[in-house]
């Protein structure tokens, strides 16, 4: 994969671009702000140098000395007109205030030394910037008073950035909020694309496997969507590998099945010819015997045979109401001589009155069967078998027991347990539960509507 195509790779590049745009947007934000300002200046700001003002300020009043009150008003307007944004003052060697401008200043008429002192204290060094020159070469002559407020003496560049300085702070969030902002929809993509992997996974189609997605990118999750689609593949091929192998084994078992009846049915018959022919005692067994085997390998094809079936969905199947309380005892009377020839305990309870149970007949008899054959063969050494058919709490309960070694013991009928798996697939088809509880002392069967 290449590195372009890499989600890491971009992500690392949205952080390398933040990191790259936060030192350069302070520059680029001040040319943006403070050079049109700069340029909109008409004039040079006369007001910017203190020490200037100082030494005008202080020559003009210098040049004054012997100056009559209309020469020193003269100046002092001629000042004003070119510092026109200042106030000026100048108080006479008498300690009167003469000329003020502009008028309205909060000045005294008479000045006294203390009110002197004072003043020239709380004006050094605040605001406004205020100059205090003497006229002439003495202290004589009075004194001139020179005074601008100090928010005058900076550029309209530094106005703008002291009232709009909040703007930097504010530019500085918005690149971290675009950055935040590029994030989330980096990663919301990556969910998303999450998301849809997921659901397609989640999500089978007719056949039980998942749908192929479409390959979008080709990065991490563009290979996660590719590796996805390749185990699709390989289900596919699986599951149809898989049909035709279940085809051919049902094929195989009902052929196998079909073919053995024949041999097995004329076996049976000279069988029965020969039980009627004079022999001795030995043989007599040998036939016996033989007999059971037949009989055992019939009901073994009979399985496999209905196995195949009912895994094919080809069993013949016919749901009715029945009452299963007849059913039962209608099926182990037919097992009850064979029950009663091997000395078995013998228990059995039923309801007087019907119960219902929407199942096919046959194949309720079938399960009995089966489960009846399991404890004959199986369980022969207990010498017991129960059957009950019970209403408790809104539920009827079967419930068939014995007193053998259990399924996990050792028995001379031990086969591969086909009976059980006929009997699992027909009660699940007909939506009934079972449970099986099964100990070194007995076997107890529950089937539950």
């Amino acid at each position: 994969m290449k590195l372009r195509n890499s989600l890491l790779v971009r992500y690392l590049l949205i952080i390398l671009i933040a990191i790259m745009i936060l030192p350069l947007s302070f520059p680029v934000m001040a040319i943006l702000f403070y050079a049109p300002i700069s340029l909109k200046e008409e004039a040079p700001n006369l007001y910017l140098d203190g020490t200037d003002i100082e030494r005008t300020w202080r020559l003009a009043a210098t040049d004054l000395a012997g100056a009559s009150d209309e020469e020193i008003n003269n100046k002092i307007n001629t000042l004003h007109s070119k510092y026109d944004k200042a106030s000026m003052f100048w108080v006479d060697e008498t300690g009167t205030t003469k000329l003020m401008i502009p008028a309205g200043q909060s000045i005294p008429s008479e000045w006294t030394p203390s009110y002197t002192v004072d003043f020239m204290k709380q004006r050094y060094g605040g605001d406004p910037f205020t100059i205090v020159s003497f006229i002439g070469n003495s202290k004589t002559e009075g004194f001139m008073v020179f005074q601008v407020p100090r928010s005058e003496m900076i550029s309209m560049g530094e106005k703008i950035r002291d009232e709009y300085d909040y703007i930097m702070v504010i530019g500085t969030i918005a690149i971290l909020v675009i950055f935040v902002f590029m994030s989330g929809i980096f990663f919301y993509k990556i969910r998303k694309r999450l998301i849809r992997v997921a659901k397609a996974m989640t999500t089978p189609a007719e056949n039980g496997i998942p749908l192929p997605i479409s390959i979008q990118k080709q990065d991490e999750i563009g290979q996660l969507e590719n590796a996805f689609n390749e185990m699709i593949k390989e289900l596919e091929i699986s599951r149809k590998r898989e049909k035709e192998e279940e085809g051919l084994r049902r094929q195989l078992i009902a052929n196998l099945s079909h073919d053995l009846r024949t041999p097995l049915t004329t076996i049976r018959s000279h069988t029965y010819s020969l039980q009627k022919e004079v022999m001795s005692d030995k043989g007599k067994q040998s036939i016996e015997l033989i007999d059971k085997k037949i009989s055992y390998l019939g009901q073994l094809i009979e399985n496999l045979l209905s196995y195949t079936l009912l895994s094919s969905k080809k069993y013949p199947y016919n749901p009715q109401r029945i009452d299963v309380a007849r059913k039962l005892r209608e099926c182990f009377a037919n097992w009850y001589p064979v029950f009663e020839h091997a000395g078995f305990e013998i228990e059995l309870y039923t309801p007087e009155h019907p119960v219902y149970w929407i199942v096919d007949a046959q194949w309720f008899e079938r399960i009995l069967d089966n489960l009846f054959q399991n404890i004959n063969r199986h369980a022969a050494t207990g010498k017991y078998i129960g059957i009950k058919l019970e209403e408790k709490n809104d539920r009827t309960t079967l419930t068939i027991q014995d007193h053998g070694p259990g399924m996990d013991g050792q028995s001379n009928g031990k086969g591969a347990g086909i009976g059980l798996t006929i009997v699992s697939l027909m009660i699940k088809e007909m939506n009934l539960n079972w449970d099986i509880n099964s100990r070194n002392n007995g076997t107890t069967i529950s089937i539950w509507k």
